[in-house]
């Protein structure tokens, strides 16, 4: 039940893409943040939305997951450069990962994650996809 409360408190940041820009130095961070590492307490935060949109920074594909994730190896984690700036890690689904290139445009997408436990639990989260 813990873990069930704990994931309906995030729901806005993972179905909304919502990080934080500094309205003092105007960093942009994904997760959001409480404080600007750059300003300190000087700086204040606001959310921005991110548009979901990016390029492939890095890959790797994934040959060994952890337990939770055996049914989907192998399967391919990049880090995305937003066009806002900020970085994030995610899934690259719905292409082969011999499709996949550093540079390449994606774009958002909403998948299951997981499944948890004996109730069947199901969580939804971000991953991105090749744009076409």
């Amino acid at each position: 039940m813990k873990d069930i409360v704990r994931g309906w408190r995030h729901i806005p940041q993972r179905y909304n893409l919502i990080g934080t820009k500094c309205t003092r130095c105007g960093e942009i961070y994904f997760p959001k943040r409480v404080m600007c590492p750059e300003c300190r307490r000087k700086g204040q935060l606001e959310n921005i939305k991110f548009s979901g949109k990016g390029k492939i920074h890095t890959y790797s594909i994934i040959h060994t997951p952890t337990e939770e994730f055996k049914s989907l190896s192998p399967y391919t984690v990049a880090i995305i450069e937003l066009e806002e700036g900020a970085k994030i890690t995610s899934q690259i689904v719905d292409c082969q990962k011999n499709d996949i290139q550093i540079g390449d445009d994606v774009e958002l997408v909403f998948r299951k994650i997981k499944e948890e436990g004996d109730e069947g639990v199901i969580s939804y989260g971000y991953k991105f996809k090749l744009k076409k």
